[in-house]
């Protein structure tokens, strides 16, 4: 009959090779994994001037400790990010870009949204990349793009525009994609046009432009670091979003995140397996695309050293409508793994992983199994297809003050469980999610071998540890699926051809 199981909670591993569970404890405590590893690196900040003193007053603020507004297990002390990482961010010698203001408010008022976020979003881009390739200033290894919330507020996919609206725009299709015949002549219509070939999404629009430049960025609101301040005010004076209770939260993440991206390694897995690589598919419909059925196909490999990678690949007719479902042909599949298999060589001493699990949504055709295996067949893997989906209707209850334990595991055969991935917290002291946890379906539905479905999960569990854009306990997914959706938005957000073979990560979070 089939019992209820409990994983204890992955350790990580921190300075020293110190394990805690918790990744505030152990780099509070320890530090970082690779701690005096990190030095001679440049932090930039680009927005308006006034955006640009409050992200210098914030730093500084963030430089020191912050303390939460009442004694709470679960939101600790933030000691500080030089006494976190051991590294110091330089302010005088911080280099600043500014953004004109006036001419940021003139694009909120644009009537069309392809090409009002198409203006802020160059208003910034273009900066960057200039200060990147034509100053004589040292490189800047990242850059907080600050942004005030209207841009925030008119960048998004249903946004509308500010009042006093500018009509501007292309209002024929067909003329916003073809060539016409005063294209040669009017730079800036043809500049017009290029607003359509993108997304109508900041952030998104943002990343795209700077991932062949390879440029790093963490993208802040205005509100998240001036919360209080005047226009983020309200009429009693009051936030309009109060984060009093979530500065430690706020400083946390960000410290992070800052960390990973300059090139530090905040924690490792400890009880993750060797010589072992995680790959998580990415789909997501091209919409720029003639047919629906279009779709861009990309990789998130995560090794066991902790870092991560994103592979490009082909779009094509990867959706079917009739099982809203993506599947890759033989050709797209060899040519997806073989990138992951020369990116891990890359970075382990031309050595290939051991075993490698795909992680997906939907069942993998024969097909595109076989395309996965041509690309092992002359290297001693082992190759194991997992599904991970959100279980809707099975749940289990408890007669007590607090739901089922994170890390409960229910197997059902030996290629079928379910897995708790949220649940209560001992550590902190309250469960992940505030609904009754629903688990996560976990299947081995090809290559099995004599992998065992308790592993599987073991290290399905493990994996929602390592997601450094944040600073907390766990998340609900293993990140190879966590991001699945922001990388597929960021890479049909408009074209794209001249990336290297795999970026980092951390260009896209």
């Amino acid at each position: 009959m089939p019992k209820l199981h409990h994983i204890k909670e992955p350790f990580l591993l921190f300075n020293h090779n110190q394990k805690v569970i918790d990744p505030r404890d152990g780099l509070s405590l320890f530090g970082p994994f690779n701690q005096n590893k990190l030095n001679n690196f440049t932090i930039g900040i680009i927005g308006t001037p006034v955006g640009i003193k409050r992200m210098r007053s914030w730093i500084d603020k963030f430089m020191k400790p912050i303390f939460p507004l009442k004694n709470d297990v679960s939101k600790p002390i933030y000691p500080g990010f030089e006494s976190i990482f051991g590294v110091t961010i330089n302010l005088n010698s911080t280099i600043e870009l500014e953004v004109d203001e006036d001419t940021l408010k003139l694009y909120y008022r644009y009537s069309d949204k392809h090409v009002r976020v198409a203006n802020m979003v160059d208003l910034y881009v273009n900066s960057l990349v200039d200060c990147k390739h034509d100053d004589d200033r040292p490189p800047v290894n990242l850059w907080f793009v600050v942004i005030p919330d209207d841009v925030y507020l008119y960048g998004r996919i249903k946004s509308k525009s500010a009042t006093d609206t500018i009509k501007i725009g292309i209002r024929d299709k067909y003329a916003r994609t073809n060539i016409g015949l005063f294209d040669d002549i009017d730079p800036d219509y043809v500049t017009l046009k290029e607003s359509y070939d993108y997304d109508n999404h900041f952030h998104n629009q943002l990343k795209l432009k700077l991932l062949k430049h390879e440029v790093l960025t963490q993208i802040i609101r205005e509100s998240t670091i001036a919360y209080n301040e005047y226009p983020y005010l309200n009429k009693n004076g009051k936030p309009k979003r109060d984060l009093s209770t979530m500065e430690t939260d706020i400083a946390w993440n960000i410290a992070t995140s800052v960390y990973y991206k300059i090139g530090g390694l905040p924690w490792k897995l400890g009880t993750i397996r060797k010589n072992v690589c995680y790959i998580g598919l990415v789909f997501k419909i091209d919409e720029r695309q003639l047919s629906s059925k279009y779709a861009c196909c990309a990789a998130q490999m995560f090794l066991d050293s902790g870092d991560g990678m994103v592979f490009k690949g082909a779009v094509g007719p990867w959706y079917n409508e009739d099982t809203k479902e993506y599947h890759l042909t033989k050709d797209a599949a060899f040519d997806l793994l073989t990138k992951a298999l020369q990116a891990f060589a890359n970075s382990n001493d031309k050595n290939l992983p051991k075993e490698i699990f795909i992680h997906g949504k939907t069942q993998y055709e024969n097909e595109e199994w076989d395309g996965f295996c041509q690309a092992i067949e002359n290297h001693n893997i082992s190759l194991v297809g997992v599904t991970i989906k959100d279980e809707k209707v099975f749940k289990l209850y408890r007669d007590k003050n607090f739901p089922i334990l994170r890390g409960s595991l229910y197997v059902k055969n030996k290629n079928n469980a379910y897995l708790w991935t949220k649940g209560f917290i001992p550590r902190i002291q309250q469960p992940l999610g505030m609904e009754t946890p629903n688990p996560l379906t976990i299947k081995l539905v090809r290559g099995k071998g004599n992998i065992k479905i308790e592993t599987v999960c073991a290290d399905i569990l493990a994996l929602t540890k390592l997601n450094y854009n944040t600073c907390k306990y766990g998340d609900g997914l293993p990140v190879t699926l966590k991001f699945a959706n922001l990388i597929g938005e960021i890479l049909t957000a408009g074209k794209i051809d001249d990336l290297r073979p795999a970026l980092p990560f951390r260009y896209y979070i």
